[in-house]
């Protein structure tokens, strides 16, 4: 790194960890990740939204590439606390080793017909849209592209507050964030959004309003601008 021209991070927090963890002698620049929002910001499908919850239940969406670090049992045991107070589904996008293990813990659940393993999925731009809530249980995030992409699309973001997350995901704002592992605390602060249409609504356009801020053409023009300068 210290051969380099120069060296960037995608967040203050993996500026700081790099920082913390090498002998760095040149400046880190943080060039945050982008979002295209023009690609993600598209109105629901009613019928595909109708077909994943028929009688009008919240659509709560997790996606990931199943590390152990992404916790998804967390997600799945929130989505279970939030299931018996609320009707609700909950979509998995993805795949990964921690996949089977997923699985395992739904297939004799109460709630397993309530949960569906959708795999990857290359257009996640039509599936998030009918979402409701993002949830993003992480040990860590250098910076939490999926949260931002979920915004992108109106959705607000229940996360933890690990890594880069707090510099997008503004408690109280956009979503909420709880300690790593903090179920009971991601549970009663997604119900608070979910059983609530008005708060859901502002959420909704508070998270657009925070992603288009990582908006590619707007951190282009941005990046832009510091060059000629």
């Amino acid at each position: 790194m210290n051969e380099s021209d120069a060296l960037t991070a995608v967040s203050q927090n993996l500026k700081e960890e790099t920082l913390n963890n090498f002998v760095i002698k040149k400046d880190i620049e943080v060039i945050h990740n982008f979002v295209d929002v023009k690609r993600f910001h598209k109105k629901p499908v009613v019928a595909f939204k109708q077909l994943i919850a028929p009688k009008g239940e919240r659509i709560i969406v997790h996606a990931s590439n199943f590390r152990k670090v992404k916790r998804v049992d967390d997600v799945i045991n929130t989505f279970l606390l939030i299931n018996k107070v609320i009707p609700s589904k909950l979509l998995l996008l993805g795949d990964g080793p921690e996949r089977p293990f997923a699985e395992s813990i739904c297939r004799d659940c109460i709630a397993a017909e309530n949960i569906k393993f959708l795999g990857k999925q290359e257009q996640i731009e039509d599936i998030l849209p009918i979402a409701d809530l993002f949830l993003l249980t992480s040990e860590y995030e250098s910076f939490g592209l999926a949260a931002l992409e979920a915004m992108a699309a109106e959705v607000p973001v229940i996360s933890t507050n690990a890594g880069g997350l707090p510099e997008i995901n503004i408690n109280g704002y956009c979503g909420y964030m709880s300690n790593v592992g903090d179920i009971e605390d991601m549970c009663k602060n997604a119900l608070s959004i979910l059983q609530d249409d008005a708060k859901l609504k502002q959420f909704k356009a508070n998270a657009l309003a925070q992603a288009q801020k990582f908006d590619i053409a707007v951190l282009y023009l941005n990046m832009r601008s510091c060059i000629i300068r």
